[in-house]
């Protein structure tokens, strides 16, 4: 870059939110169980499980994705140091060998360092994914209580009748939130387990004991996931006010020849199945975001995807809920409509056309890294070519501004203090020294611990104007700086 000219590096005095529509999320599932994601198998070396899951962040980056949701407890086993649960075998091999090192605390630095947020994902009640508990570790809490657990579908279940079980799984969560700097916390669609013909999942016993004042079992199971999913967001909150609580259910709530609130459908229904009610826990404002596993084609019979948009964004209208879509990157290339790998564009297409939709979550990282047939690189082509910031997380008031920023010799530096991350925007050279933060010029995301950064995508001998501002934890944004203009070097 040639020196700076124009406005001082100042602050711009402006309160202006960011523009409508310029936020978003786009997000990837990263599954570790069954070394799904990551690690690619057990018993890497730290140095090799590290490459890999940088690897799958500069996926990320490329794509211009801003979230990540991570396992970090599968099954009844962690990813990080825990109060609670023995080490997964799936870093190791063995339950409850140490790593070596604290892989949550590196998965989250590495993603802020991108400017991607992190949010930790579990599974609250799969206690194993074989039905064998001597295979587990000593401190397993499915081997300390196994009055706790049942066997069914050839894995170990925790009892979501038990109030114990569901105190274990609120502990986990803030065990976590409390000790790590994670942006949000998330669960999928495994509640009690889907169910498996001919066979009823055996808590009779848990009901007989704690099912007094419910018409039914089906009730009573709802209450046992919902009295979770409300404590959860209460306590989250008020440990770090800041983290998002989010779940991804089941993409059926309910069909409407069953209830006619239900959607025009023909599936398995989360309420009846696995007793998950997703559509009170938005109408109650027990979670932030909510991001329906839609993982079917548009023109689906028994579900098709254009009217389980429209459902959904129905529900979330009028309410404070954020609705992402989940999307089936692992389908893309399966026959029918899934040969079509324009088919995910033409989800997000659809979405956009829809203002209650606040973006997508992409099932899963591994599927995006392969990028089969070009889908991934349609999807960045067709909607993600310039980076988003993620949504808000709830009110307050924006952060101060950067002060001081300056380029010189190909780098913008600034100075500012208790940022969570710093939104670098890139516009045309004629721009005025004070701007609106502006989705169309948003140019990259860095933590809040960076100051100074580098654009490796300016033309040679054309000249710039850049802006920086400062996010805080719930992603509000400050006003600009003053605007630099810069013209870059050539060579």
């Amino acid at each position: 870059w040639a020196s700076a000219a124009g406005a001082p590096a100042a602050e711009c005095g402006q309160t202006t939110a960011q523009r409508a529509g310029a936020r978003q999320t786009r997000a990837m599932w990263i599954a570790t169980v069954n070394n799904g994601d990551w690690p690619s198998r057990p018993g890497l070396p730290v140095a090799k499980q590290q490459a890999e899951y940088r690897h799958l962040l500069d996926v990320a980056e490329k794509l211009n994705f801003n979230t990540v949701y991570v396992q970090v407890r599968p099954a009844a086993d962690a990813f990080y140091s825990s109060h609670y649960e023995p080490w997964s075998r799936f870093l190791t091999g063995r339950q409850g060998t140490d790593p070596g090192y604290d892989p949550l605390r590196f998965l989250i630095t590495e993603a802020h360092a991108r400017g991607l947020q992190l949010h930790a994902w579990f599974n609250p009640y799969r206690a194993a994914t074989q039905a064998d508990p001597k295979k587990l570790a000593a401190n397993s809490q499915a081997r300390l209580h196994p009055d706790w657990v049942h066997r069914y579908g050839g894995a170990l279940w925790f009892d979501p009748g038990l109030p114990q079980v569901r105190d274990l799984a609120a502990r986990v969560v803030l065990d976590v939130v409390q000790h790590y700097d994670v942006d949000g916390v998330h669960l999928d669609d495994y509640f009690y387990p889907y169910p498996i013909p001919g066979k009823a999942f055996p808590d009779a016993a848990t009901f007989k004991k704690y099912g007094a004042g419910y018409k039914n079992l089906g009730d009573w199971r709802r209450h046992n996931v919902d009295a979770l999913v409300q404590e959860l967001h209460t306590r989250i909150h008020q440990t770090k006010g800041w983290v998002q609580f989010g779940i991804s259910p089941f993409g059926v709530w309910r069909n409407k020849s069953h209830d006619k609130a239900g959607s025009a459908t023909a599936a398995l229904q989360s309420y009846d199945d696995i007793y998950a009610d997703s559509r009170t826990w938005v109408r109650k404002g027990w979670v932030d975001y909510i991001a329906p596993q839609l993982y079917w084609p548009v023109g689906f019979k028994a579900a098709d995807y254009r009217t389980l948009v429209a459902w959904w964004a129905k529900q979330v209208a009028g309410t404070h809920v954020q609705l992402i879509i989940g999307q089936a990157a692992y389908q893309v290339g399966q026959p029918g409509a899934w040969k079509n790998p324009a088919e995910l564009s033409r989800h997000v297409a659809i979405d956009a056309s829809y203002p209650q939709v606040g973006g997508e979550a992409f099932f899963s990282a591994h599927d995006l890294a392969q990028d089969r047939h070009g889908f991934a690189t349609r999807l960045l082509h067709d909607h993600y070519s310039h980076p988003a910031l993620a949504p808000m997380a709830g009110p307050g008031a924006p952060p101060a501004a950067p002060a001081d920023l300056k380029a010189k010799s190909g780098r913008l530096t600034w100075k500012g203090a208790g940022a969570a991350a710093y939104a670098v925007y890139r516009a045309p050279a004629k721009s005025p020294a004070c701007i609106v933060p502006d989705g169309r010029y948003l140019l990259k995301i860095v933590d809040g611990d960076v100051h100074a950064t580098s654009d490796k995508t300016a033309k040679p001998g054309r000249t710039y104007t850049y802006y920086v501002t400062a996010l805080d934890s719930r992603r509000h944004e400050s006003p600009t700086t003053h605007g630099v203009q810069t013209t870059a070097a050539h060579g």
